[in-house]
């Protein structure tokens, strides 16, 4: 008896999975690298290098800063500095006269001073700059007018006596206050002050400093009181310094 042919085996057709055997799992992808931020990626040796330059920066700054004490220090023990002396060497008013008008009151006056420079020191020399001065009379401060001096130079151990001439002519000022100032001049009780605004600077040894801003107050004496004394005037600079 003949065989029966076989029947042919079928195929899997493609995509086929066959449920009973084991799942595979899928490849894991490849670990890629992270991309920080440019803040966040790691410093290079740059750093170090800018902590050594910034700590040589400082020590040089250090050792200026204790140079220059040293060389003050030298200066001041070998040229012993000392400020100029201002005084209040005489004040006159020529001419004082308050005029009453139906339009107010007014001021006419003429006042002439001289301020005594002395220089202290014996090698050192100071040059003064241009000087503004204004005059004011009275607690009230009213105006007695302004006027400018010419710079100068004072050698060591010099004194200078500087003249001021100032002048107000039918300067108007209030009422009550004119009666005032009236009644304290012709007792001679008036307050005169002088404000000089100049700059000062010193030479030694034929070196030269750059000027210093100063202010000299002068005043704030009655006209009796200057006739008998020569009142010293007060140096104020850096606007909180004050020397008398």
């Amino acid at each position: 008896m003949a065989d029966k042919p076989m029947k042919p085996a079928l195929q899997t057709p493609p995509g086929y999975r066959d449920p009973n055997l084991p799942a595979k799992s899928a490849p894991r992808p490849l670990p890629t690298k992270a991309m920080l931020p440019p803040s966040f990626q790691p410093r290079k040796r740059r750093s170090r290098h800018c902590r050594l330059c910034f700590c040589c920066l400082i020590l040089l700054i250090m050792i200026a800063i204790l140079l220059l004490m040293i060389a003050g220090g030298l200066f001041y023990l070998w040229f012993d500095p000392k400020l100029p002396v201002f005084h209040l060497q005489s004040l006159k008013l020529s001419a004082f006269n308050i005029t009453k008008k139906p339009d107010g009151t007014f001021l006419s006056a003429k006042m002439v001073a001289r301020i005594e420079v002395r220089n202290p020191n014996e090698k050192i020399i100071y040059h003064f700059g241009e000087s503004n001065v204004e005059t004011t009379a009275g607690d009230d401060e009213v105006s007695l007018g302004s006027t400018t001096l010419p710079e100068f130079t004072q050698g060591q151990q010099n004194t200078t006596s500087l003249k001021i001439e100032t002048s107000v002519n039918n300067e108007l000022i209030e009422d009550g206050i004119g009666s005032k100032i009236l009644d304290q001049f012709t007792s001679k009780k008036l307050k005169v002050n002088l404000d000089v605004k100049t700059s000062i600077g010193i030479g030694a040894e034929g070196v030269k400093t750059g000027l210093l801003g100063v202010e000299v107050l002068c005043g704030g004496v009655t006209l009796k009181e200057t006739i008998t004394e020569m009142p010293r005037c007060i140096i104020s600079t850096l606007k909180w310094i004050s020397v008398r």
